[in-house]
């Protein structure tokens, strides 16, 4: 694997302890990998293995799978949910899930300001 971000059929075979004969190709965003049937076959395992290979990168964020198409390398500087083939209700929630995410990020700075106001104050003498 070339880097933290990038992703090869190799990498799927590994998390199964298979060598893959894809060891040294190396899949830059948009590219397809193998058919999961295929890989299995060629690897000499079951398909189910494939297939939790994948499903594990696809819960890294590393693929996306589209219906029909075939399993893709996705971007990692595209913001989830935005690539083509996302399904609207994903891109919705990651559209949700980053506004909160600054909200959460604002209110941190507040807070953060309050304390230092706070913090500062000399408390009243009793």
């Amino acid at each position: 694997m070339a880097s933290s971000r990038s992703c090869s059929a190799a990498h799927a075979a590994e998390r199964s302890g298979v060598h893959s004969p894809y060891a040294n190709e190396d899949y830059s965003p948009g590219k397809r990998l193998p058919a999961a049937r295929q890989l299995a076959k060629e690897l000499g395992v079951q398909l189910m293995t494939v297939q939790s290979a994948y499903g594990q990168l696809r819960d890294e964020g590393l693929v996306l799978t589209q219906q029909g198409r075939g399993t893709f390398v996705r971007d990692p500087s595209a913001p989830l949910g935005t690539e083509p083939g996302s399904s609207p209700a994903f891109a919705a929630l990651a559209g949700e899930l980053s506004s909160i995410h600054d909200a959460l990020r604002l209110l941190a700075e507040r807070l953060d300001r309050l304390e230092e106001i706070v913090s500062s104050q000399t408390p009243p003498s009793r």
